[in-house]
């Protein structure tokens, strides 16, 4: 038999000291370091297209809109994380003793790749749901027009709403915002 080796564990404070100085961003789950992957060209589209969309609706609203650089701490979870679009209440509340790390998103988007779709609906969507101010979740397929939509409705109860027709509208109940499904994917050529 032959023995694996050890995963190596780091603390808060080793991977917070890796992440500053590091090139590509890392995820921290509970002492392990975890790359992530680079996006595909359809996945920034959407990510960039839904900032802008965002960033149109809430101009003048008491919102910050962030997209993938901005690093998220739960602490329930012992994670920190980069959620591809980001929703934040103004004041933006950070992590006791950082400027660079936010904890109060009230909406996240993902959008899903073949090797993170099952991350994000499960353990991802699980850790998110102990952030206190988290209000709605859209999971955003890049490979198919095609949306899903969690909405918080009380505390433990969520409302799970899925789009595929082009023509439907994508509504939030957590801030004042409005898309049509077929603009989100405005500019994505979809593989054959």
């Amino acid at each position: 038999m032959i023995a694996q080796p050890e995963t190596k564990r780091y603390t808060l404070d080793e991977y917070l000291e890796l992440e500053i100085a590091s090139e590509t961003r890392n995820e921290y789950c509970d002492g392990e370091i975890i790359p992530m992957t680079g996006g595909t060209p359809e996945h920034n589209e959407i990510a960039s297209i839904l900032n802008t969309a965002l960033r149109v609706s809430l101009k003048g609203k008491p919102y910050s809109i962030f997209v993938a650089d901005q690093r998220l701490w739960i602490p329930e979870r012992k994670l920190y994380t980069y959620p591809d679009v980001m929703v934040v209440p103004r004041p933006l509340e950070r992590q006791q003793g950082r400027t660079d790390t936010i904890t109060n998103p009230v909406m996240i988007a993902e959008v899903l790749s073949k090797s993170t779709k099952s991350y994000d609906r499960d353990e991802k969507f699980s850790a998110y749901r102990t952030i206190p101010t988290f209000q709605e979740y859209l999971l955003i397929d890049q490979y198919t027009a095609h949306v899903e939509q969690y909405s918080k409705t009380d505390s433990h109860k969520w409302i799970f709403t899925e789009y595929d027709d082009p023509e439907s509208y994508i509504s939030l109940s957590s801030i004042p915002f409005e898309i049509r499904l077929a603009d989100i994917y405005e500019s994505v050529e979809f593989e054959p």
